[in-house]
């Protein structure tokens, strides 16, 4: 997995377990797990994972994942478990720098329209049938960018991709 792509999970990881007041914070926090960033690649990384703020009682405002809110379950896209999207996933493979996704009878609808949903900068979209997906990357984008992209919209896929 990318260096870039790697840093922005432990973003994610790190904002989603504990309260995060401040970038200085953050950056401390990332260096003790090994990684050293300027405070404006981190701003940048902020903006690109579309993290914000919120009103927080002990620390005044921490920093919030936007999908952290809202968990996608059975109540609200018709998948009979929480753990979608991983839990009707079976394989990826490519061709060139197409991916073709196998899933589950019934999943690739609603997996690819999270995909399209969460759009990637990679992927240009995709096309589903019942139980395979067609993933078509943007031009010049490679089959190891595209699985990267997966794990960071769906972080459930590592080590699965």
């Amino acid at each position: 997995m990318g260096g870039k792509t790697k840093r922005l999970l432990i973003i994610k990881k790190i904002i989603s377990s504990t309260k995060v007041g401040t970038q200085d914070e953050l950056l401390t926090l990332l260096a003790e797990k090994g990684y050293m960033l300027t405070q404006a690649t981190l701003s940048r990384d902020l903006k690109f994972l579309k993290i914000g703020k919120v009103s927080d009682i002990e620390k005044g405002y921490i920093y919030f994942l936007p999908d952290s809110g809202e968990k996608l379950s059975s109540n609200n896209i018709g998948i009979p478990n929480d753990s979608f999207p991983t839990n009707g996933f079976v394989s990826l493979k490519f061709s060139n720098n197409l991916g073709v996704m196998r899933t589950k009878a019934g999943y690739a609808n609603s997996i690819a329209s999270y995909i399209d949903t969460k759009a990637p900068y990679e992927i240009l979209g995709t096309i589903a049938g019942d139980d395979t997906i067609l993933i078509i990357p943007i031009e010049g984008i490679k089959p190891k960018d595209i699985k990267n992209a997966l794990v960071m919209i769906i972080p459930d896929l590592e080590g699965k991709v």
